[in-house]
């Protein structure tokens, strides 16, 4: 079982890298393969509109040249893709963003001249995600983002595992996140686990 972890923070050291540790740390520790993308370190610009991977059943078929079919290969290559982001203006960060509007547009043939497949039909997607308000007013949109992303593509939508920052009153991670993060990392692995039985 592999997940595609795709890091849509700017911060290496940060609360979503903090989050994202612990699970991680389990993934490993349940036999998960992973392999973590850093989207700040790739290069991947906004979506054109030009509609010409439309016309590319077999891949993305992209015009740009840059690091997105590399990207997407990460994905459709994955059982799982976690999206981990800070939420900053009620949405994922920048450049998590330019990769959603490609991967679902490029993903999914719906335009061309003739109707085509999804590419990343079938795989299941989950969110650990950070935010400055309480999770369901900081991070509701996201996750309607997230399920309308997985019902257009054909993806299994897994969850969203959201804790708020309280800024400098009082440290980020303790032992509740820890757990608690864990366990979703569990809770994604059983489900798979059982839907397979």
């Amino acid at each position: 079982m592999k997940f595609c972890v795709l890091m849509g923070s700017p911060r290496r050291e940060g609360n979503t890298a903090a989050l994202l540790r612990p699970f991680l740390e389990e993934c490993g520790g349940m036999g998960v393969e992973t392999e973590t993308v850093w989207l700040y370190d790739q290069a991947v610009n906004p979506c054109l509109g030009c509609m010409a991977c439309q016309d590319c059943l077999d891949g993305p078929g992209c015009v740009q040249d840059d690091d997105f079919e590399e990207v997407f290969r990460t994905m459709a290559g994955s059982d799982v893709i976690i999206l981990a982001t800070p939420v900053y203006s009620f949405f994922c960060t920048a450049p998590m963003k330019a990769l959603l509007d490609r991967a679902i547009y490029a993903g999914v043939k719906n335009y061309g001249a003739e109707k085509g497949p999804k590419l990343l039909e079938g795989k299941r997607l989950a969110s650990v995600a950070t935010c400055g308000y309480p999770p369901e007013k900081g991070a509701d949109l996201w996750e309607e983002g997230l399920k309308r992303f997985c019902r257009h593509g054909g993806l299994e939508y897994m969850g969203i595992f959201c804790r708020r920052d309280w800024g400098r009153r009082e440290p980020f991670m303790n032992e509740e996140r820890d757990r608690a993060v864990r366990d979703f990392a569990q809770a994604i692995r059983m489900s798979i686990r059982e839907a397979a039985l």
